[in-house]
């Protein structure tokens, strides 16, 4: 009995959940219940409130989310990702996989600046999966190449889901920002050559293009370095500012809202019309992170009153002495809570949950120091959150392909597009495990 309320609230969690019902209000809902079944005083509401403010609405660190959702937006508006593509197209045209190639590269590019998983893959499913379909690509293969390629926003930087880890967790942004870029490219690579092992095993399932005229590769090639050049740089320098130090992630993201903003200004695309619906798109989703965390703020608190952490951290001594079986169940019930939970939820109620067991582990001489072990376990996260955003039958991302309604694609055709991609996600997922300088060469180096 002792774990009684931890373990009612819990449930009532669950069941919530399952009910529908939002999850904002859900999570300040249980607080307040189980703060007064927990006959915790009313004064400790002063400290609650107290908790919310200090760390969510005068969070200096949480002012960089509007900010690059306001870029992603804009990008998205200026139409880079469509001329990208038209030039990719031309130049891979007459090669088997030269346009499942080029929708990879565009969503790694498109990864880097919008952040917002549900955007991307919104994106690449207008925008690729009905040219692909149109050049005659397997089902199969074309939605698998996009689902893929739009969950990449999640990992690649700048990401916001990696900004609200690094502020939950106490890590260094930058630090962040740099352990995901190699795992992000090589989850891309991944995608890249299943394209290119379909194109030389059965070449039918990714047929060529129109091939582009005799001697214009080159006027093509240098076409696309020019389109490459201003969302290159802008995302560059928003990177390379935070990573290094030299601007804190809301100053880079500042900076990359600016240069976002100019750049719709001078490829024609900025109306009052697009602006105003860009800060209407940025103020929904804001909204709905800050009141996400202003919920899961006061339950993490409550839960702790009533005794939760002591509940979760008896649990994971139950597993044994091993520190890589408690991260391997930590894995688990993440990549399960990312069938119906979105990335906002996990990162604002269950990582704070079991951030401070991981610190406390002892990985002996595989780590240099705590610091490493906590980058190490936000990335392990990040990619199994991407994992289970894929995973039949809840992935977000299968949903969000859906409800496009792409003419011919069915639910089951979804479903087995995902399949190859999952096991590449798995792979990652398991090669970041395995070797953990993947994610931890580079925030050393810089």
């Amino acid at each position: 009995m002792t774990y009684l309320l931890p373990s009612l609230m819990l449930l009532a969690l669950v069941a919530g959940i399952f009910s529908g019902y939002p999850v904002a209000f859900l999570l300040a809902g249980l607080s307040v219940l189980f703060m007064l079944l927990g006959d915790i005083t009313l004064a400790s509401f002063s400290l609650i409130t107290s908790r919310v403010f200090g760390s969510v609405l005068e969070n200096w660190i949480l002012a960089a989310i509007p900010l690059f959702i306001f870029m992603g937006i804009m990008l998205d508006k200026s139409k880079v990702a469509n001329k990208l593509l038209s030039e990719l197209e031309a130049l891979f045209g007459g090669k088997p996989g030269g346009l499942g190639l080029a929708v990879v590269i565009i969503g790694i590019i498109m990864a880097a600046s919008t952040g917002i998983i549900g955007a991307s893959v919104v994106l690449m499913g207008t925008m690729a999966l009905p040219l692909m379909l149109r050049q005659g690509y397997d089902k199969t293969v074309a939605i698998g190449t996009v689902l893929g390629s739009g969950t990449l926003g999640i990992l690649i930087p700048p990401s916001i889901m990696l900004v609200v880890f690094g502020d939950v967790m106490q890590i260094p942004i930058g630090d962040l920002f740099a352990g995901a870029l190699i795992p992000g490219l090589m989850l891309g690579g991944f995608y890249a050559l299943y394209i290119i092992y379909i194109a030389i095993t059965n070449p039918k399932k990714v047929p060529p293009g129109p091939a582009p005229p005799a001697g214009s590769r080159g006027k093509l090639m240098l076409r696309l370095m020019w389109n490459l050049i201003v969302p290159g740089l802008l995302i560059s320098s928003v990177l390379v500012s935070i990573v290094v130090g030299v601007a804190t992630p809301t100053e880079g993201a500042a900076i990359g809202a600016f240069g976002a903003l100019v750049l719709a200004m001078f490829s024609g695309q900025l109306s009052w019309s697009v602006l105003k619906s860009s800060l209407k798109e940025t103020c929904l989703t804001t909204g709905m992170i800050l009141i996400l965390a202003i919920g899961a703020t006061a339950f993490s608190l409550v839960f702790k009153r009533v005794g939760g952490q002591s509940m979760i951290e008896d649990a994971a001594g139950m597993l044994g002495a091993s520190p890589y079986m408690v991260v391997l169940a930590i894995m688990v019930l993440i990549f399960v809570l990312g069938f119906f939970l979105e990335w906002i939820e996990i990162s604002f109620l269950v990582l704070p949950l079991f951030a401070p067991i991981v610190a406390g582990l002892d990985f002996g001489d595989a780590f240099a120091n705590q610091g490493e072990v906590m980058i190490w376990f936000a990335l392990l996260v990040a990619i199994n959150l991407q994992t289970s955003f894929l995973t039949p039958p809840f992935g977000y991302a299968l949903f969000y392909l859906k409800g496009i309604a792409i003419p011919g694609v069915t639910t089951a055709d979804i479903y087995r597009g995902v399949v190859p991609i999952v096991l590449m996600q798995l792979l990652g997922v398991l090669l970041v495990a395995l070797f953990p300088i993947i994610a931890l060469w580079l925030p050393g180096k810089v």
